[in-house]
């Protein structure tokens, strides 16, 4: 399975928040440090807003932040927002689906990945804090 640049967005967003939960973080500041629009990470923020995973802050003095502590946050619960079709095959038009076995295997192979990402959580992924810190702030037209 392939994830959107919208689900990655939203991971990506999520782990900034994490690494620097000690304060709030604008739109602008996230965009830059993945070098990413920051018109695209607005849709981004706004479906996390509205998710409950985090909160923001509109206005001078504004910012992002989490709505709840990064153990809380599991990777799964973002993918399930971010992503709007998780079919993997679409086999209601196919002429073999009645007797085929695949969609089966498919829906198995999917509960799988989707219970391993249940497993971990924002905290789990942004565990290296410091290193996270150190690279989110490098230039990334100077360091790519």
């Amino acid at each position: 399975m392939r994830l959107s640049l919208h689900t990655d967005y939203a991971l990506r967003t999520l782990i900034h928040l994490a690494t620097h939960d000690d304060r709030l973080c604008s739109i602008a500041e996230i965009a830059r440090a993945y070098a990413i629009s920051e018109n695209h990470l607005m849709k981004v923020v706004n479906m996390l807003a509205r998710a409950g995973l985090i909160r923001a802050t509109r206005g001078r003095g504004g910012g992002l932040t989490l709505a709840r502590p990064a153990t809380e946050i599991r990777i799964g619960e973002v993918v399930r927002h971010g992503e709007k079709d998780m079919t993997l095959v679409d086999c209601a038009s196919c002429r073999i689906a009645p007797a085929c076995g695949l969609s089966g295997v498919l829906g198995e192979a999917f509960g799988a990945f989707m219970a391993v990402l249940d497993r971990y959580t924002i905290a789990d992924v942004a565990s290296r804090r410091g290193d996270l810190a150190r690279l989110l702030s490098l230039d990334p037209l100077v360091e790519a």
